[in-house]
């Protein structure tokens, strides 16, 4: 009896763990000018993801190039960073099971024309160059941009009343 009520415990807290994943989302600049944000937020919402941090803000360059620091030897590098600077920017955090892979599935692919209808670069996106969004893609990729752009105080810790709906 002891071992069922403790291979349960075990079980739930496993559980819970996963829903603890955290991604790095953020709105790019010209997500921001064209006023989708909120839609962006409510794909993520709609889903059950809970949103731990949130910023509003204008990255400087040196931020940006640490932040895309793995695409530097590309050709397309300065013009990234300099459009990613040209205005305001959404940083955001979100937490849930597995939202780091169906957050990515909400983005839609990296070029618009290869996304689906329904995810927010296949409703909203016609080029590469100007796709709304980023995404962490992976649990290590998600950490090391969360810190980058939060520190530990700016991630709220909350349970929404909906968690006991979304999760077992």
């Amino acid at each position: 009896m002891i071992c069922t009520v403790l291979a349960l415990f075990n079980y739930v807290i496993d559980r819970m763990a996963g829903n603890k994943e955290r991604t790095f989302i953020m709105v790019k600049p010209d997500g921001v000018q064209r006023g989708l944000v909120g839609k962006m937020i409510s794909q993520f919402e709609k889903k059950g993801f809970k949103l731990v941090a949130l910023k509003f803000m204008t990255a400087s360059k040196e931020h940006l190039e640490k932040h895309y620091a793995d695409l530097s030897a590309r050709p397309f590098f300065p013009g990234l960073v300099n459009y990613m600077a040209s205005g305001p920017v959404v940083p955001m955090v979100w937490e849930g099971l597995g939202v780091v892979k169906t957050g990515r599935d909400i983005l839609g692919a990296t070029n618009p024309a290869d996304s689906a209808r329904g995810t927010i670069r296949g409703d909203y996106c016609v080029q590469v160059g100007r796709n709304l969004i980023h995404g962490s893609d992976s649990v290590e990729s998600a950490n090391k941009e969360i810190a980058l752009w939060f520190t530990e105080k700016e991630l709220v810790n909350w349970a929404p009343a909906l968690q006991d709906w979304i999760y077992e």
